[in-house]
């Protein structure tokens, strides 16, 4: 009996330590590189636990291809037949892409990749064009514009959201976890508004005091809103709207005049995309409640000298990882960057699931794992 009581001790220490050391996850930039041949990349898209990242990159005849890299490797994902293709979106588990490509008749098509049925052309709402920017979490929901109208696929049928009141066109941009919910933009009579779309309602969500703003990100559970809007003919800001407050909350910039939320995590507290300093220069910034920062100096001691990350356009639901694009000093080339910020914001010390509580089935995880080699 003592004997169990000491091994018991022994693991529940070690998961203790265990716990704690989950605040130490370390931090890393890993910039993509291109395709054989290629100039260039960006990223725009990142699976929930940041091994799979999608965007686009140029081939060695200089041709936008979408990519799907994973452990250190960039896939081309070809296209629909044509030469261009780019990849907007990815699903939670990184099996499930989408995004644009030329057909054989020239055509934008929006399409939907996955390993075992390649690139599936999504269609369109009538026409001969069709975009797509979001996918839900579990890959069934897809997002994006066709013709001028915002649209949401799913189980083969492309319906179109439509748009607000006096206005002729709209985009979708992003999507809820579950898919109930799309955001993006909408033109009225005077300008256009970001909406917020649910329930066939598509709600214009105002504007920071001028007479434009988009949505880019939206929370997991649709509540939180990101995006940019104008509020002077010359300046354009960040913006945070919540479903509860029913405002648009300006969220700043580094100095400079213009900023953009492109992304939001799962429960709405971290919002990326860039700002300008006050050099004009665009740099990456996370913003959480009350501050905003310039990622390149946060994480300085993970780039190399004259290295700097410029756009944000995609984050992780527990906002642990940050994918865009910057210019890698080591290559002389702007690329597509994976930033492991070493802690996501909803997953406080010792809660190992990720599920926002420090419980049982945390010490049970460790318990049952002692001993095991992590890859």
């Amino acid at each position: 009996m003592q004997m169990v009581h000491s091994r018991f001790n022994a693991l529940l220490s070690a998961c203790v330590l265990s716990l704690i050391a989950t605040a130490g996850w370390s931090q890393s930039i890993t910039w993509l590189g291109v395709l054989p041949g290629g100039s260039e990349s960006e990223a725009y898209g990142v699976s929930a636990d940041g091994r799979v990242v999608v965007g686009w990159a140029q081939n060695a005849a200089g041709y936008w291809r979408a990519f799907r890299w994973e452990n250190g490797v960039m896939q081309d994902l070809g296209t629909l037949g044509g030469t261009y293709s780019a990849a907007y979106g990815v699903s939670a588990d990184g099996s499930v892409v989408v995004g644009v490509a030329y057909n054989a008749a020239g055509q934008w098509r929006a399409f939907r990749w996955t390993a075992s049925g390649g690139m599936q052309d999504l269609g369109t709402l009538g026409g001969n064009l069709s975009e797509a920017f979001a996918v839900s979490a579990n890959g069934a929901v897809v997002v994006g514009q066709s013709n001028g109208r915002a649209f949401r696929w799913e189980n083969g049928v492309m319906r179109d959201l439509g748009t607000l009141p006096g206005g002729c066109c709209s985009r979708a941009n992003a999507v809820s976890a579950n898919g109930a919910v799309v955001v993006g933009w909408a033109n009225i009579s005077a300008g256009g508004r970001a909406f917020r779309w649910e329930n066939g309602v598509m709600q214009d969500l105002g504007t920071l005091g001028d007479d434009w703003s988009e949505a880019f990100g939206v929370s997991a559970d649709g509540s939180v809103v990101v995006g940019c809007s104008r509020f002077s003919p010359s300046r354009g800001h960040a913006f945070r709207w919540t479903a509860s407050s029913g405002r648009m909350d300006d969220l700043g910039t580094l100095g400079g005049y213009q900023s953009w939320a492109y992304a939001v995590s799962a429960d709405g507290a971290v919002a990326v995309g860039f700002a300008r300093d006050a050099r004009e220069r665009n740099r990456v910034v996370r913003w959480t409640l009350g501050s905003v920062e310039d990622l390149s100096i946060t994480y300085a001691s993970q780039l190399t000298n004259g290295s700097v990350l410029e756009i944000a356009r995609a984050i992780s639901p527990n906002g642990r990882y940050i994918v865009g694009w910057g210019i890698n000093a080591a290559t002389g080339r702007r690329e597509a960057f994976l930033l492991d910020t070493g802690t996501g914001r909803p997953r406080c010390n010792g809660d190992v699931n990720g599920d926002g509580i420090v419980d049982d089935a945390d010490l049970l995880i460790v318990l049952f794992n002692f001993g095991n080699r992590c890859p």
